[in-house]
C-alpha cells in the first residue's frame, strides 16, 4: 500500500471516527444547570471540550487503523471468508 492510499484510509477512519465522538459526554446548558446564553440554540453543548474529543479520535482512529492495515498485511480476513461476497 503506498503511502498517500494509507493516509487516505486513515483520513477515512479519522472522519467516521470523530463523528462518533463527538457527541460522547455532551450536555446542553440547560442539562449543566447554566443559564441559557442569548443567540445560542438550545442544543449547543455547555462545554463541547473539542480538544479532548480530537485526542480520542486520534486514538481510537489510529488503533482502528493499525487493525485494517494488519489485516491487509497479513490477510487474516478476505473477501473470500465473507459469505456472499466470495
Amino acid at each position: 500500500m503506498s503511502p498517500g492510499s494509507a493516509f487516505a484510509i486513515y483520513a477515512l477512519f479519522w472522519m467516521v471516527t470523530l463523528f462518533a465522538v463527538l457527541p460522547w459526554g455532551v450536555h446542553t446548558d440547560r442539562e449543566a444547570g447554566q443559564g441559557i446564553v442569548p443567540g445560542a440554540a438550545d442544543s449547543a453543548p455547555a462545554n463541547p471540550r473539542i480538544v479532548r474529543k480530537l485526542v480520542l479520535t486520534t486514538v481510537i482512529s489510529g488503533a482502528l487503523f493499525a487493525l485494517f492495515l494488519a489485516n491487509f498485511t497479513f490477510g487474516w480476513l478476505t473477501m473470500d471468508d465473507i459469505p456472499g461476497w466470495g
